[in-house]
């Protein structure tokens, strides 16, 4: 029994390997792979929006300030807004709203000039003249009433007029998304603003004007952080920004 033993094993082992050498052989790899079929180009429409298409050097820091706007804006700016709306009646925060819309009247007809925009400058001057008189101050808007245009036209769109390209794109603290160049537009812009309301107003009105003016803003702001369910918020807050001003320089 045990001299059958060994020619048994090698039976097997033979048979293995036969069976070995006979299975699939190995197919040479295709020299060229074929295309995906769930690629961009595929699923996405030719003239598709490209969230990455905006100059963002500073993303790293960017994001920072964006979550900490967010922060700022839920524990502070948010409940001062809610408290501002429960105790001023609409019609009120209408009249506010209107006051200060006149002032940006004063800025579009400024910049309009610059940018040597006669439409805009006559359109724009007409609504401080008929709101700053028959208007009260400008608490009414009978401008818009009278079917005035009201274009909207402020230092960084005038520099953008001249060629002034954006610049990297930026958030700034407390304000939200920007770029260089609007960032700097935004000092003449508030230096104008605030020269013109301190010369026609008194100190005390002056001084609530100023605190009223962020609170009367972010009220008619709807933007809400984080509230769009999408994981790019920040991408599409970005790209959406930049892609206005474009517009509104081109407008």
């Amino acid at each position: 029994m045990k001299s059958i033993l060994p020619h048994v094993a090698t039976l097997v082992l033979a048979l293995s390997l036969a069976a070995c050498s006979s299975g699939p052989q190995p197919q040479p790899q295709a020299e060229n792979y074929p295309e995906p079929v769930f690629t961009p180009k595929r699923l996405l429409p030719p003239d598709h929006a490209d969230l990455t298409a905006v100059y963002d050097p500073w993303q790293g820091l960017n994001k920072r300030i964006y979550v900490f706007n967010y922060h700022f804006d839920q524990a502070v700016f948010l409940p001062v807004v809610r408290g501002y709306e429960a105790a001023v009646p609409s019609v009120g925060r209408t009249g506010v709203s209107n006051f200060f819309n006149n002032f940006e009247d004063m800025l579009t007809a400024l910049n309009s000039a610059l940018q040597l925009r006669p439409e805009k400058f006559l359109q724009s001057t007409g609504r401080v003249i008929v709101n700053s008189t028959v208007g009260l101050f400008g608490l009414v808007d009978v401008a818009s009433e009278m079917e005035i245009p009201r274009p909207m036209e402020d230092f960084g769109q005038t520099l953008g007029h001249w060629g002034v390209g954006q610049g990297p794109y930026v958030v700034i603290p407390f304000l939200g998304p920007s770029n260089v160049r609007d960032g700097l537009g935004k000092i003449p812009d508030a230096y104008v603003q605030s020269t013109v309301k301190s010369d026609v107003l008194s100190e005390p009105l002056d001084l609530t004007t100023t605190i009223l003016y962020p609170i009367d803003t972010r009220a008619n702001t709807s933007f809400r952080y984080f509230e769009n369910g999408s994981a790019f918020e920040y991408q599409m807050v970005r790209w959406l920004y930049s892609t206005k001003r474009e517009l509104d320089v081109n407008q």
